[in-house]
């Protein structure tokens, strides 16, 4: 976006900064050396990479394996490998991905058409099931992988190969010609970074007429179709999210990314409507989106369940990206609130510990039921987790005229340059999101009169901020950026005190799954109750005891190194699932018991257990009349 005309806002590269240690960098350096390795192995053994190799071998490999749009995994494992390789080189690696790029490009066919699925006996069905037939998808991850492989390396060769394909779309499709349709959209945000990398209008113009739903009529799409897939109708015309989750995320980012190149106005009032339905009545604590298993869909406004929450790890990184722009163009501290609950609750809660296992759902109440896997069938997850963490350098600041913008803090040099040209190092060292201190030095190449923006997150009532020791002079409120102006000289220290102050969270009453229960959450993070910790105590019969007194403990040995919460609650007793299921009495929660909270995102990293993240909270020792136990 470093060129983008509506982007106030112009991100750092990821080779820019280094994560040096602490939280980020443990899941990074787990992604790099784990995650990512072990992935391929999985691709390989499940016959994702031979479904290329049999189309550009004379070798007689087996038939196709796999759902259709299995040529999207390699593709976005490609991407955080390559995002990988700007955090640590790494020669092997990079000469498996020239290796896996010449594989795939030799099942190209002369047109410039790549996908594995729509080929040999399928060849004539191409474009005739395009509402699920995610050939434009498959290309949209293609894409991305390609240009992340290029920025990185400076090799070309999957980008001209998926430029190819995009010729052919050019040639061979749009008004006039076959109509196009992203049944599952994922297109539209890359041909928005074709554009931006290679500069051709082109591109930019075929994402516009996808948005545009010109096609709907000669598509004959049914209303239900259109509400499903979030595309084939005028996205401007849209005025709330519905139908399939990941996708309709993603027409929103790429209608941001189109917004950003053209400054339609249209654009921008249906992404600010459709970023309030979001945050209104839509989004779970966690930063997850996705209450229905039917159709990975949204629901209403407030039905957000707990347990049936579908919440699916794509579906929290694609509001992450969504956001993302919505930042871009605005430089507003709350879309970068939305992307730290997605990112350290959400999305962090979607990869285990060891690197080994992923969420494809992420619900915020748990029976017990097996949950982590170290493969799905539908592999959407893993790689688009391992994009995410290989990239995250790049999310953490941002450029802008005026000067350099700390969205995230975690211990990290950034090595960048300033709009004005000159040189610029920092160097932030936290204990987030353990501890409130976070410590910024600011090294300018010679001394520059600049803005530092440093984000106060929404969690932090009470901040406080020094320069040089001294407390700064400006003010500031939780959720937003502190415009720091000055002269600023190299060795300059920024020291910020956030407010770590457990806090409890309300839903709306319209959440009915939620009233008259608290969410736990210090710091970025969310906290759950799970079965383990509360021994003697289903964590179902558990309350909280209000004034809720919650008492922090660092665990180093526990968990990977984690704080936990500690509280003297109640319990309802161990009758109540012996009791009525009906009954006239009121329920009173009277047994004091030791409760401890651990952060979200490790769940289930034990094995499957019970586990919830919204619990009962009571005062006096009584349950308000009705309020049963779950």
């Amino acid at each position: 976006m470093s060129r983008s005309p509506q982007a106030k806002l112009h991100p750092v590269p990821v080779r820019a900064v280094q994560l040096t240690g602490g939280f980020w960098a443990q899941r990074q350096r787990l992604t790099i050396e784990r995650s990512i390795p072990t992935l391929l192995t999985l691709l390989e053994e499940h016959g994702v990479v031979d479904n290329f190799r049999r189309l550009g071998s004379t070798t007689n490999y087996v038939q196709r394996r796999g759902p259709l749009y299995t040529d999207s995994d390699l593709y976005k494992w490609i991407e955080g490998a390559a995002w990988s390789l700007a955090s640590k080189p790494d020669v092997k690696l990079e000469a498996t991905i020239d290796q896996l790029v010449d594989v795939i490009l030799a099942a190209q066919q002369p047109d410039g058409y790549l996908n594995t699925y729509w080929v040999e006996d399928r060849a004539g069905q191409r474009w005739q099931q395009q509402t699920g037939g995610h050939e434009l998808y498959c290309l949209g991850h293609m894409i991305q992988g390609a240009i992340a492989y290029y920025r990185v390396t400076g090799k070309r060769k999957l980008l001209d190969g998926s430029i190819r394909f995009v010729e052919y779309l050019l040639r061979e499709t749009g008004p006039g010609k076959q109509p196009l349709l992203t049944g599952h959209p994922e297109l539209e945000l890359a041909l928005a970074e074709l554009y931006r990398t290679t500069g051709d209008a082109r591109y930019l113009k075929l994402s516009g007429y996808l948005l545009s739903g010109v096609e709907q009529e000669r598509l004959k799409l049914r209303p239900s179709q259109l509400e499903y897939m979030f595309s084939g109708s005028p996205f401007v015309e849209r005025t709330h999210f519905e139908g399939h989750a990941v996708r309709a995320l993603y027409a929103a980012t790429g209608a941001a990314d189109y917004y950003l190149e053209t400054g339609d106005a249209a654009y921008w009032k249906t992404l600010e409507r459709l970023w309030a339905d979001l945050v209104g009545g839509k989004m779970f604590v966690t930063g997850g989106v996705g209450s229905r298993a039917s159709g990975e869909s949204f629901g209403d406004s407030y039905e957000l369940p707990n347990r049936q929450a579908y919440t699916e790890s794509c579906a929290a990184i694609a509001g992450f990206l969504f956001n993302q722009r919505m930042l871009a163009a605005t430089g507003d501290a709350k879309y970068t609130d939305v992307m730290e609950r997605a990112l350290y609750n959400g999305i962090n809660s979607g990869m285990s510990l060891d690197g080994t296992l992923y969420c494809y759902r992420n619900p915020l109440a748990s029976g017990g039921e097996k949950i982590r896997n170290p493969w799905y069938d539908t592999c959407c997850c893993p790689p688009n987790l391992q994009r995410t963490f290989a990239a995250l350098g790049g999310y953490f600041y941002s450029t802008s005229k005026d000067g350099l913008w700390v969205h995230f803090f975690d211990n990290s040099k950034l090595d960048w340059k300033l709009e004005s040209g000159t040189r610029i190092q920092t160097e932030t060292k936290t204990g987030q999101p353990w501890t409130g201190d976070v410590e910024i030095v600011v090294s300018p190449e010679k001394a520059e009169t600049f803005t530092l923006y440093v984000r106060i997150p929404s969690w932090s009532e009470k901040s406080v901020i020094w320069i040089n020791g001294k407390p700064a002079e400006q003010k500031w409120t939780p959720n937003s950026y502190v415009a720091l102006r000055r002269e600023w000289k190299a060795g300059d220290q920024v020291r910020v005190a956030l407010d770590m102050e457990p806090r409890l969270l309300r839903a709306n009453p319209r959440v009915p799954e939620d009233y008259g229960k608290v969410a736990v959450q210090r710091g970025p993070l969310v906290y759950c109750l799970e079965q383990e910790d509360q021994p003697g105590t289903s964590v179902f019969d558990a309350a909280i005891s209000m004034p809720a007194a919650l008492v922090p403990e660092e665990k180093a040995g526990l968990l990977g190194g984690i704080t936990v919460l500690h509280h003297k609650g109640l319990t309802f007793g161990s009758k109540v699932e012996s009791a009525p299921l009906y009954s006239t009495k009121e329920w009173t929660a009277r047994t004091p018991v030791d409760l401890t909270f651990v952060p979200y995102y490790v769940f289930h990293n034990r094995g499957p257990a019970h586990m919830e993240v919204w619990v009962p909270a009571v005062a006096a020792a009584t349950v308000p009349k009705n309020q049963l136990a779950q």
